[in-house]
């Protein structure tokens, strides 16, 4: 079976909720004096892919940066309540920020490689955090741009610019350059949004094969997208949760009006 057939599959599985990967509890948070989330509480299962949808300003890229704490590099931002990654409180005193971001890996949503070369690019955290030995790096390198889909178009132009590849590559490339570090999670920002149909059919393909080993967060505006490739979906609206579930019954039977008037397109 195809990649593409397996994920016309999702919507129509049965799903028994595995324990959490992730999970917020009452969590808010303020950029100065304004609230952009409100007492949040969502559970994201492990190895599963779960789409954050809503209209634009509804707290989605928030919340999915809250989880690796990228927020904290803008001035005045604060917030409360608890954010759990298996089980550990991420805003505890003593977490290690740069670790956290080791097991929490982001994309985001214009492809953003590094001027260096394509080798280099993935080589980047692994150097930073432990400097394994050529042999080593050779490897995690070819293993995260295989598990990226990669590996059978640039294996003969390793040392070229990454700068030199297609849009779609260069996205699949800060794919392989996350998955370097083995994060447990895959923190994802409109992946997609910039990417044409044959592209975005690639990235989809890529996470349905990725979630068996990982935790997959993926923040979209497209709901066809969500629906086709993600396992549970939330919806937000107004800095507030309104609903969440399977994606197969967020999508037919929803118990929200809201989100039957969102996901039919009378808003948003």
């Amino acid at each position: 079976m195809t990649a593409s057939a397996q994920l016309s599959r999702v919507r129509n599985t049965t799903h028994a909720t595995p324990s959490p990967a992730v999970e917020a509890k009452k969590f808010s948070f303020w950029y100065g004096q304004k609230q952009a989330l409100h007492e949040i509480d969502l559970a994201v299962p492990d190895k599963a892919i779960t789409a954050l949808i809503g209209p634009s300003g509804c707290g989605k890229s928030t919340f999915l940066r809250s989880i690796n704490r990228m927020n904290e590099m803008i001035p005045d931002v604060r917030h409360s309540g608890d954010m759990l990654i298996h089980g550990d409180d991420i805003y505890d005193g003593s977490t290690d920020v740069v670790e956290l971001r080791t097991r929490v890996g982001m994309v985001f949503q214009r492809s953003n490689p590094f001027p260096k070369s394509i080798y280099d690019n993935v080589a980047y955290g692994p150097r930073i955090n432990s400097n394994p030995p050529r042999r080593e790096l050779d490897k995690t390198v070819e293993e995260s741009l295989r598990s990226a889909a990669l590996w059978d178009e640039v294996k003969d132009r390793l040392h070229s610019s990454a700068l030199g590849l297609s849009g779609g590559q260069q996205q699949r490339l800060c794919i392989a350059r996350a998955l370097a570090n083995e994060p447990k999670v895959l923190l994802l920002d409109e992946p997609a949004s910039a990417l044409d149909p044959a592209a975005t059919q690639r990235i989809e393909e890529l996470l349905f094969e990725l979630k068996s080993r990982l935790s997959i967060i993926i923040v979209t505006h497209n709901l066809q997208q969500a629906g086709r490739s993600s396992d549970y979906t939330a919806f937000f609206y107004l800095g507030r949760l309104v609903e969440h579930g399977t994606t197969d019954i967020m999508f037919t039977s929803p118990r929200e009006e809201r989100t039957e008037a969102y996901i039919t397109g009378r808003f948003g």
